[in-house]
């Protein structure tokens, strides 16, 4: 009997042991009586009130946010489906069969690059009742809507795409291989996933990175309000669709985002997940139910929930359900006994379904069971209940709303396909599969032309001039063009003038700040340019004052689309916490990864809304690329523009916060992601000539996309200095290109010929490389050269696309890396330091002319001075000094003891004996 199921509780089952059924019973049997006699209302309120004392109690009872395991809209709601269902359905079957062909192909011997089938064939209904009435194109007047396509849904697109006439047969035929399948000396091929970089005409959200497109897909709907609060685009007419799989919402990065689309009432976004019930290796809940565990959710985070779980054959049922027998055994099965269900036959599923109660088991007694099969599908495959849901989630207000399709993974593929628990690894046919699809698909290819190559088995097209084609075509024009689709058409940006970098140019005189400080002075003066000004969207997780940033509170005020309707504490002071309808700065609380997503849509909205946006997101360096690395390769992917600011950075520089705060390594971390440029400045007016030239490769004149379609990643600390004024020879060239010497050895006077060694420095590190040319000078009588290396990366970069040069076209003019141009000229060993680990350094080895050693801070960060933890580590100023003397001693270049007398005199052991930097203080 159901009943010894036990009970499950918004999709969890109970695993509490019923100790005393009799009192159980009797319980029930109350409920029952009350039910019968006062009705349902006053049955509702009792529980409630029961609820209410066991919570007092603290019993821990759950939020009871689920509701019976049916559809949300009934049958008597459901608006009229204005399509013609022969010619929708007819467009599906070859879509079907297109989808899953491409795969086997791509399955052939000698290629086997995989591929996904079952995953569209579950979700085609869900796909095609939104092409076919709800997705708008970029010629829609309104705009367009934005489309996050599943990632393994891909091939469905695709073969939607060459129906339409969008992509030929041959490109079909290069799906996943994207540089070897030539056609008359071109590449004619698809990318695996929607990758905007691989196809950038076609896919315009990457999504196969699960959990990344439900995030982003939050965060584009906030961004669409936020250019209509602010008066920059009229996106009233843009909707946000995310299709996403059940498997899917297991990822952290899919739930925990939920609260800012329900607070900022988000109306404008609808997530589509497609529950058949299967992640990758089994069931999603085998033990519970997915569907029920999703509504609660939703609920509890305040969206809207419309479930669609059962088709219209189901309907006389439930109406003939007087008792809840039916709906009783609906909400009690569990999701792995529903895929068991769907790998049997009809009279399996009446004797383990229907068979549970004698009362459901006679609602199909004169049913056979073919029409127990056939009849009774899920709601996911139903096109009328899809579009009822579609319309439903597209007319409500004021909350996000999530649609809960149940379907079947593999779903028309055949026994051996559908809702197997391997359906997902699954990737090509049997000859007798292919036989079996195509008639249940009723595609007009014949045994002999299948038996010919069962590898290659034709695709399908009945002919641009088909009625079912010209249908399909026409429901896109009027819905505004074909989708998936990029476009970047957009106005050019005028850039600020020279003026806007100048003040920052001119140093602090003898005031100390930190490059933190001297890039938000920065931004502050290109906020107020008049036309380039509105388009900055500077991004900050909860730690304005830690960067400086509460300054901008009062004046371009913090983004809230419900205002501010409370009096600030802080209301009578200069620095006010100001939030307002159409204010600039997204303040998105203690929330990197929802921060990735929201520089992600300002720094693609070129191209979403032909709208260039420049985002600014500043954060803890460590908490960047360590923590939203995947976010940020994705950021890469969609092409984002714009620049991230890894703010107090280094591993000795944020004292006191520790080894979690620690970054010693993000450098390295940036250098993985090719689209990523970093830099690594010491001085203010470096990141002046840095922010110029970036925002020139995104937005100027006569950039290419692949130019311009590049995130600049900055380190600065929180480590004051006097900013030294911008030299009148300053080489901007070096700056940019990676490193530029910024102070000569000076031997004027010096009456011996001395030795002499080049010390490269970045960042923080640039004072300790001075402190060391110093103590070399004063103390050693050595001539040291220090250098500014504003890119570690940059310079391995270039050293990299030399040697490529050289090894694939010897004959040509020889590329001298600029690493190598700056120090081939030089005289002694190279020592190279900054505040992170020695890896950083060590990337331009391979071309530095000569000796070169590195310093670094490996290992684990700690809480301490600065100074101690430089000494620890052994970067600080004497320590850079002690090496260049060993090196010059292993030259004979000084005396073999002057490295050791060194070491002593600066008691290089002794944490308590550093002295490079400044113990403490504010940015």
């Amino acid at each position: 009997m159901a009943s010894e199921a036990g009970p499950i509780l918004n999709g969890i089952p109970s695993q509490l042991p019923d100790i005393d059924p009799d009192e159980t019973q009797e319980w029930i049997d109350s409920l029952d009586a009350v039910l019968d006699e006062k009705g349902r209302t006053r049955a509702r309120y009792i529980m409630l009130k029961l609820i209410e004392r066991a919570r007092q109690q603290q019993v821990g009872v759950p939020s009871l946010t689920a509701t019976d395991y049916i559809n949300t809209i009934p049958p008597e709601r459901e608006a009229w489906f204005p399509g013609d269902e022969e010619i929708e359905r007819e467009m599906r079957r070859y879509i079907r069969w297109n989808a899953a062909v491409m795969v086997h192909r791509a399955q052939q011997p000698g290629i086997g690059v995989g591929g996904h089938i079952s995953t569209y064939a579950s979700a085609a209904t869900l796909y095609e009742v939104g092409m076919n009435h709800f997705f708008r194109g970029k010629d829609h007047p309104g705009g367009g809507d934005q489309v996050y396509f599943q990632g393994h849904a891909s091939p469905g697109m695709y073969a939607r795409s060459f129906l339409e006439g969008h992509l030929t047969e041959a490109q079909l035929d290069g799906f996943r291989q994207e540089k070897s399948h030539l056609v008359d000396g071109r590449i004619e091929a698809l990318p695996s996933y929607p990758h905007p970089r691989l196809l950038p005409n076609y896919w315009e959200f990457p999504t196969v990175s699960m959990g990344i497109g439900p995030m982003n897909a939050i965060y584009q709907a906030q961004f669409n309000k936020y250019l209509h609060n602010r008066g920059i685009k009229d996106t009233s007419q843009q909707d946000v669709w995310a299709f996403l799989g059940d498997g899917e919402m297991d990822e952290p990065e899919s739930r925990g985002l939920l609260q800012l689309a329900a607070n900022e009432e988000l109306d404008n976004l609808n997530f589509v997940i497609n529950c058949n019930l299967q992640r990758l290796d089994g069931p999603v809940r085998g033990n519970g139910k997915i569907i029920q565990e999703l509504e609660a959710f939703f609920r509890g985070a305040g969206w809207n929930v419309i479930k669609v779980v059962w088709g219209r054959g189901w309907d006389p049922l439930l109406a003939a359900d007087r008792d809840g027998a039916l709906v009783h055994v609906m909400n009690t099965t569990s999701d792995g006994d529903y895929q068991t269900f769907r790998a049997n036959d009809g009279k399996y599923v009446r004797d383990h379904f229907f068979g549970r109660d004698p009362r459901t088991a006679k609602m199909v007694e004169d049913w056979t069971d073919d029409q127990v099969w056939w009849d009774l599908k899920r709601g996911g495959h139903d096109y009328r209940k899809v579009y009822a849901a579609y319309k439903a989630a597209r007319e409500h207000t004021g909350q996000p709303t999530v649609i809960l399709a149940k379907t079947i993974k593999g779903y028309s593929l055949g026994s051996h396909f559908a809702g197997r628990n391997a359906t997902h690894q699954m990737k090509k046919m049997t000859l007798d599969d292919l036989k079996a699809f195509r008639d249940s698909l009723r595609i007009p290819i014949t045994d002999e032309q299948l038996e010919a190559n069962p590898y290659q088995p034709p695709y399908y097209h009945p002919g641009a001039d088909s009625e079912v084609i010209k249908y399909s075509v026409d429901r896109r024009q009027k819905l505004g063009g074909t989708l998936p689709s990029r476009r970047v058409d957009f106005e050019p940006v005028k850039l600020p003038g020279d003026e806007a970098y100048a003040q920052v140019k001119k140093g602090s005189g003898k005031q100390e700040v930190a490059t933190t400080m001297a890039f938000v002075r920065l931004l502050k003066d290109l906020l107020r340019d008049k036309e380039f000004g509105k388009r900055v969207v500077p991004i900050i997780p909860d730690e304005a004052r830690t960067f400086g940033m509460d300054a901008f509170f009062p004046t371009i005020k913090i983004y809230n689309p419900n205002g501010q309707n409370y009096t600030p504490v802080d209301a009578e002071l200069m620095l006010a916490y100001r939030e307002n309808e159409s204010g600039q700065i997204l303040h998105l609380g203690i929330n990197e990864a929802g921060s990735v997503a929201a520089f992600t849509a300002a720094g693609t909205s070129y191209a979403t809304h032909g709208q260039p946006m420049i985002p600014v997101y500043v954060f803890y360096s460590m908490f960047g690329f360590q923590r939203t690395g995947d976010g940020i390769w994705a950021a890469a992917d969609q092409m984002t523009r714009g620049f991230l600011i890894g703010a107090t950075a280094g591993r000795t520089t944020l004292t006191g916060e520790g080894l979690q705060h620690a970054d010693g390594h993000s450098p390295l971390l940036a250098s993985t992601n090719p689209a990523v440029v970093h830099y690594d400045p010491a001085y203010a007016y470096e990141i002046a000539h840095i922010v110029q030239a970036g925002l020139e490769r995104m937005y100027g004149e006569g950039k290419t996309p692949e130019e311009s379609n590049v995130i600049y990643y900055l380190t600065v600390y929180n480590e004051p200095l006097q900013q030294p004024k911008e030299p009148e020879d300053v080489d901007v060239e070096g700056i940019l290109r990676g490193m530029h010497r910024i102070a000569p050895a000076n031997t004027e006077g010096w009456t011996h010929e001395p030795a002499r060694a080049q010390i490269l420095g970045s960042g923080v590190g640039v004072p300790w490389a001075l402190e060391a040319q110093q103590l070399l000078a004063d103390d050693w009588g050595v001539a040291a050269d220090v250098w500014s290396v504003t890119s570690w990366n940059e310079l391995r970069r270039d050293g990299l696309a030399a040697d490529e040069q050289e090894f694939l076209s010897p004959d040509a003019e020889k590329r001298v890396p600029w690493v190598t141009q700056c120090l081939e000229g030089t005289e002694g060993p190279v020592v190279a330091v900054s505040d992170y680990m020695r890896a950083v350094q060590d990337q331009i080895r391979e071309w530095v002319p000569g000796t070169y050693a590195s310093l670094g801070a490996d290992g684990f960060g700690f809480s301490d001075t600065r100074p101690a933890a430089r000494r620890f580590f052994h970067i600080d100023g004497p320590s850079v000094a002690v090496r260049t003397l060993q090196l010059l001693a292993r030259e004979g270049k000084v005396d073999a003891d002057v490295p050791r007398r060194a070491a002593e005199k600066y008691r290089l052991d002794d944490v308590t004996a550093g002295t490079s930097g400044n113990a403490g203080g504010e940015s």
